[in-house]
């Protein structure tokens, strides 16, 4: 299991000591410091049936200068430009072993991840 994850971040923080907590084994990622490929990052967002823009967070994003139309043709332009401004990037973002993305912000998003890991 990977964990992308902000340490300023509080629903990363819980994340992580729910994983912690459940002795679910992974590795931490600090997306901020090790940041993803746009290639690393278009694999996360196949994975989930996502676009870039439905993981970008809106006030980062503006904050940014990131006004790119939200269409198949700007997706790679997308792509390199949560690259270049990772903070834009949703987290946390946990990839499971079987492959299974997803952002786990909320807490029923979270309890599947330990559910499905619990069963592995």
């Amino acid at each position: 299991m990977e964990l992308w994850i902000n340490p300023a971040c509080a629903k990363c923080r819980t994340a992580k000591a729910e994983l912690d907590a459940a002795g679910i084994a992974y590795t931490e990622r600090r997306y901020l410091d090790d940041v993803p490929t746009a290639t690393e990052l278009a694999a996360v967002l196949d994975r989930m049936g996502l676009q870039p823009w439905d993981i970008a967070r809106p006030k980062e994003t503006r904050e940014a200068g990131i006004t790119l139309p939200r269409d198949a043709e700007h997706r790679a332009d997308w792509l390199a430009a949560m690259v270049a401004d990772p903070i834009t990037i949703q987290r946390p973002l946990i990839t499971a072993d079987d492959g299974t993305t997803v952002v786990a912000r909320d807490p029923e998003t979270l309890a599947g991840v330990l559910a499905r890991a619990r069963r592995t």
